[in-house]
């Protein structure tokens, strides 16, 4: 906050956003948002967040549980292909280790091979 206040400060005693962004060793365009929000709505406040975001295969939380609890050795491309079969859903394999990685949900897979011996 402090910044942002010395950004505009800088600018209504004449300065410009870039050189005040020069001075206080910041990027130009993030001064330069300073000041355009500064215009805008008279604060230099942060925009305020908008929460948590929602996950699209929250709709399908129940389905996707209860499909790796019944078939544990399901990689995530074979999961996010039964997910376009039965829901008609795409998402991608990223979006998919989430929403497990976010509801605790981890399978520890054995590899098919062993591991080298040592040397």
């Amino acid at each position: 906050m402090d910044l942002r206040q010395r950004v505009i400060a800088m600018v209504e005693d004449g300065d410009s956003a870039r050189e005040a962004a020069r001075v206080l060793k910041i990027g130009a365009s993030t001064a330069i948002r300073y000041v355009e929000r500064f215009v805008s709505t008279g604060s230099v406040a942060a925009k305020p967040g908008t929460g948590h975001t929602y996950s699209p295969l929250e709709a399908h939380k129940d389905w996707l549980i209860d499909l790796v609890k019944t078939e544990p050795d399901l990689t995530l491309h074979e999961i996010q292909a039964r997910l376009v079969e039965a829901k008609a859903h795409k998402a991608g394999i990223g979006s998919i280790w989430r929403f497990f990685d976010r509801h605790k949900f981890t399978v520890k897979k054995k590899s098919a091979r062993g591991r080298a011996g040592s040397s």
